[in-house]
């Protein structure tokens, strides 16, 4: 059995999660998605992609455990959002624009994965492996 975290690992994943659900949230508020293609959950999944996939090439992420998980998994977990990306993906489908649906499916992932492989390419492989040992793999 897993031991429980600490509190103020707990803590830091809660706080970080409440503040990428409200910058998530603020951005669909200030440029909402409309009628169509949802660009702006496209451009959120993206970058958060990026930006989880840029933790290791940072010092002081891969130093703190905290700032790891507070980071990663807090801001950067409630900043992405599968649960809009399926929805809006079955809405599409449901008003009959099975085509635009399957854009946005398969290029949110594609984009995704390309975010993920420029942001790989700016840390080491030390850096990485680093990072995994600190626990920045969960």
């Amino acid at each position: 059995m897993t031991p429980a975290p600490p509190p103020r690992m707990v803590a830091a994943v809660a706080l970080g999660g409440a503040l990428g659900a409200l910058l998530r949230w603020a951005l669909g508020q200030l440029v909402p998605d409309g009628s169509g293609f949802p660009w702006t959950t496209f451009a959120i999944n993206v970058s958060g992609s990026f930006a989880l996939a840029l933790l290791p090439a940072l010092a002081a992420v891969r130093r703190s455990a905290l700032l790891t998980v507070g980071l990663g998994t807090g801001v950067l977990g409630g900043y992405t959002t599968l649960s809009a990306y399926s929805e809006q993906a079955r809405a599409l489908l449901a008003d009959g624009h099975a085509a635009m649906a399957a854009a946005y499916l398969l290029g949110t992932l594609v984009a995704c994965l390309v975010a993920v492989a420029l942001a790989d390419r700016l840390s080491t492989a030390p850096e990485r492996t680093s990072f995994d040992d600190a626990d920045g793999d969960r």
